[in-house]
C-alpha cells in the first residue's frame, strides 16, 4: 500500500545542504520519494550526493544525469541536465527518485545538495593605507587575477582561480608543435596573437615604469608570473626565425560554443606567419613583447631575459624583411582582429629593440616608420601614440614632443574627441573605456618624461577613475560600487563542474556564478547609457587588451601617490 510521509522543504543557496528524502511512497519492494529544495538564491547548476541507509537496485530519476554510483547500491551522485540547471531565487526544485529494495520497508535516504552556481571564491582585499579615492592595491590585485582567469593550458599548482582547470591541452601546430599556454582572448577561447602580444607589451611597460607600485601593493611576484605566462607561450609559438604561430582556434566554431574552456571538443586549428605568409604587424608586436620582457626580467632572471631578447631580434628582422599584413594571409583572423597596417608596429617594435639593445639600427628603423601628427589613439591595432611617447623618451626630439602635444589637444576636453555626460573620452562604442584608458596610460607615460605633467596626470586620472566608479558605478567586475555582475564571458558564466554549461547559462538573468575579478567591461555608449547584460558583447564583454593599459594606469596613480606627485 502507498504511504505518504510529509517532510519540510530544505533551503538552498550555499554548499553542502543536508536534504532528507521526503514524500516517500512505499509499494512493497519499490519506492518513490522526493528531495525538495527551496532556492533562497539563484541556482545555476546543482549536484545531489545521495546516500541510502541500505542497498537499493534499479535507481532512477529524470531531473538530472547520474555521474557516479558505488558498487554496493547505497551511494549515487546526480547533476542537473544542461537544459534544466537554472532555478530562480524563490522557486523550488523537487528531485524525484525511484528504486527497488529487499527489506521490509522503503529505505531512508539523505543527500547533500550543492548549488554549483554559488561562487566559492573569496578574495582578501588588501588594506589601503593610502589617502586616495580608490583602493589601487585592490584593483591591481584583481586585474592580475583576471589574467589568471584567462589562462589556457596546464595550470600551475599555484592556480588561484578555483573554477578554472587545465584546458586546450591538445593545442598544436604542424608536426605536433606544442602550442599550449597563453591567454584566451576575451569572453571566448581563441588565442589571437596580435592583441595578446600588445597586451603583454603594455603590461610590461607599466611594470618597468611603475614597479614601485606593484612592490608596495605586494603584487610584484604575482605580476611577474602574470606576464611570464604569455611570454612563455610566444617562445613556443616562435618555432623558427621566420615562423610564428599567431592564432589557435577558429572564431566561427568557438563563438558557436557557450561553455567552459575545460570542456571544449571542437577542432582548434593553428595558423602561422612565414616568408610565404608574411605578417610584419604581428611579428613586430611580438618582438616588442620580447624586448619589453627582456627589460623587465634582465635583473631578475638574466638567462630567461637573454632568450627573450634573442627571439625579439629574430622576429623584428623577419618583420623588416617580410612586409605584409597578417590578416591578408590569415583570413581566419580578419573577422576579429583585422590589421590596418604594419608601419606602426615596425616603429613600435624598433623603439623597444633600441631600448633593450641601444643598437642604432633599431632606432633608425623605428624613426623611419614613425607616423607624424596627431595619433588616432592607442590600441592592439594602432601603436602610434605609444611609439611616439616611447621615441620621445628615448631621443627627446622635439618633433615627437609636438606630435604628443597635438594628440592630447585632440583628446582632452575642448578637442575633437567627444565626451559622455560623465566625462569619458569617447573614441568608439566597442570597448569605449578601453580606448580612453589606453590614452590615459600614454599620457601618464608622457608626463613621466616632463610633458605637461600636471595636466596630463589630472586628465588621465579622470579616465581611470571613470572606470573605477566616478560615473556612479564601477565598470570593473568585483570592484567598487554597483560593479558589473554579468560580463560576457563564458567561463565565469558557467556553474562549477561537474554541472553542464550551455546557452541557457548565457541567457540566464542572474549574475555570473563566478566573479571575474578585475575584468574591465566595454563600457557605455556615447550617451553614457550602460546596462549589465551578458548578451551585450559590445558594452559588457571583457578582453585582455581592455585591462592592459587600464592596469598600467592604476599602477601609475599608485606610484604618483608614493612619490608625492599625486594629481590635485
Amino acid at each position: 500500500m502507498w504511504q505518504l510521509l510529509l517532510v519540510a522543504a530544505f533551503v538552498a543557496g550555499s554548499h553542502g545542504l543536508k536534504v532528507q528524502l521526503s514524500g516517500i511512497k512505499d509499494n512493497t519492494g519499490k519506492f518513490e520519494g522526493t528531495f525538495n529544495v527551496q532556492a533562497t538564491d539563484t541556482i545555476d547548476g546543482w549536484l545531489l550526493d545521495i546516500t541510502f541507509c541500505e542497498a537499493i537496485t534499479g535507481f532512477s530519476q529524470w531531473q538530472g544525469d547520474m555521474i557516479s554510483k558505488n558498487t554496493d547500491g547505497t551511494h549515487f551522485k546526480i547533476v542537473n541536465k544542461a537544459y534544466d540547471g537554472i532555478i530562480n531565487k524563490g522557486s523550488s526544485l523537487s528531485i524525484t527518485v525511484t528504486g527497488s529494495y529487499s527489506g521490509s520497508k522503503a529505505p531512508c535516504a539523505s543527500a547533500e545538495f550543492t548549488n554549483l552556481g554559488k561562487d566559492p571564491f573569496k578574495v582578501q582585499i588588501p588594506r589601503d593605507p593610502d589617502q586616495t579615492k580608490y583602493n589601487y592595491d585592490e584593483v591591481l590585485m584583481k586585474s592580475i587575477l583576471f589574467y589568471e582567469a584567462q589562462r589556457s593550458g596546464k595550470l600551475p599548482a599555484s592556480n588561484r582561480i578555483p573554477w578554472r582547470g587545465d584546458s586546450a591541452l591538445k593545442d598544436k601546430g604542424s608536426g605536433g608543435v606544442d602550442l599550449t599556454g597563453g591567454w584566451y582572448d576575451a569572453g571566448d577561447h581563441v588565442k589571437f596573437g596580435l592583441p595578446m602580444a600588445y597586451s603583454t607589451t603594455v603590461l610590461l611597460w607599466g611594470l618597468i615604469q611603475w614597479k614601485d607600485a606593484y612592490q608596495k601593493a605586494k603584487q610584484l611576484d604575482f605580476m611577474y608570473d602574470s606576464v611570464k605566462w604569455p611570454l612563455d607561450y610566444f617562445l613556443k609559438a616562435h618555432v623558427s626565425k621566420n615562423e610564428l604561430y599567431v592564432q589557435v582556434g577558429d572564431g566561427g566554431a568557438d563563438h558557436a560554443y557557450w561553455g567552459r574552456p575545460e570542456d571544449m571538443t571542437m577542432a582548434r586549428p593553428a595558423y602561422k606567419i612565414s616568408t610565404s605568409c608574411p605578417g610584419a604587424d604581428v611579428a613586430a608586436e611580438t618582438a616588442a613583447a620580447f624586448a619589453a620582457g627582456y627589460l623587465a626580467f634582465k635583473d631578475r632572471d638574466s638567462s630567461y631575459a637573454a632568450t627573450l631578447l634573442q627571439h625579439g631580434r629574430q622576429l623584428y628582422d623577419f618583420a623588416l624583411y617580410n612586409p605584409g599584413i597578417y590578416t591578408d594571409c590569415i583570413n581566419q583572423a580578419a573577422a576579429y582582429y583585422r590589421s590596418m597596417g604594419y608601419r606602426d608596429e615596425l616603429a613600435w617594435g624598433g623603439a623597444w629593440l633600441y631600448w633593450a639593445t641601444k643598437e642604432q639600427k633599431y632606432l633608425t628603423a623605428a624613426e623611419n616608420f614613425h607616423q607624424n601628427g596627431s595619433a588616432w589613439g592607442f590600441s592592439w591595432d594602432d601603436k602610434q601614440a605609444g611609439e611616439t611617447v616611447l621615441l620621445y623618451k628615448l631621443t627627446k626630439k622635439d618633433k615627437y614632443k609636438q606630435d604628443i602635444v597635438q594628440t592630447y589637444q585632440d583628446w582632452m576636453p575642448g578637442g575633437s574627441i567627444p565626451y559622455t555626460p560623465h566625462g569619458l573620452a569617447y573614441r568608439l562604442q566597442w570597448g569605449a573605456i578601453r580606448y580612453a584608458n589606453n590614452m590615459a596610460f600614454t599620457a601618464l607615460m608622457a608626463a613621466e618624461e616632463g610633458l605637461s605633467p600636471a595636466a596630463y596626470r589630472k586628465w588621465a586620472m579622470s579616465q581611470v577613475h571613470f572606470a573605477l566608479g566616478d560615473a556612479g558605478h564601477s565598470y570593473v567586475v568585483g570592484f567598487g560600487k554597483n560593479a558589473p555582475q554579468r560580463p560576457h564571458h563564458r567561463g565565469s558564466s558557467c556553474p562549477m563542474m561537474p554541472a553542464p554549461c550551455g546557452w541557457n547559462d548565457q541567457r540566464q538573468a542572474g549574475p555570473n556564478p563566478h566573479t571575474l575579478f578585475g575584468a574591465l567591461v566595454g563600457g557605455p555608449d556615447k550617451s553614457g547609457s550602460y546596462s549589465d547584460k551578458r548578451e551585450d558583447f559590445v558594452r559588457n564583454e571583457v578582453a585582455c587588451d581592455y585591462n592592459a593599459a587600464f592596469q598600467g594606469g592604476v599602477a601609475a596613480l599608485k606610484s604618483l601617490y608614493l612619490r608625492k606627485l599625486y594629481p590635485n
